[in-house]
């Protein structure tokens, strides 16, 4: 069996009780309303950490030290400011984008 095999074996494996654990031992509804508070926000805190570190460093990387460039600032900026007026996940994420490429080609032009 391969390495990649195993690999893909593992994630799968791992997913997959983290799935059906839950579901296995809590057989009566949740009633706690903080355990309820803390399951609902965890997908969205777990998206958030592995996805935030790459915006900022997404754009302009060079070199072996990776550093937060202008062009993900404004972007990141742009994307919260949307979202915290209540714009669509899908709109937030094109004019996010659209607007790291546009300062990454007008960066070259600033003095």
């Amino acid at each position: 069996m391969s390495y990649v095999a195993i690999c893909m074996f593992l994630m799968f494996l791992t997913t997959y009780l983290i799935r059906v654990i839950p579901i296995s031992f809590v057989r009566r509804k949740l009633e706690n309303e903080w355990i309820k508070d803390f399951l609902y926000y965890i997908p969205f805190c777990v998206l958030s950490a592995m996805t935030f570190p790459d915006v900022l460093y997404s754009t302009s990387a060079t070199g072996s030290e990776p550093h937060i460039s202008i062009s993900a600032a404004v972007a990141t900026a742009v994307a919260i400011i949307m979202a915290w007026r209540k714009r669509g996940l899908v709109a937030v994420a094109i004019v996010a984008v659209l607007v790291a490429i546009a300062v990454e080609l007008l960066l070259p032009y600033l003095p």
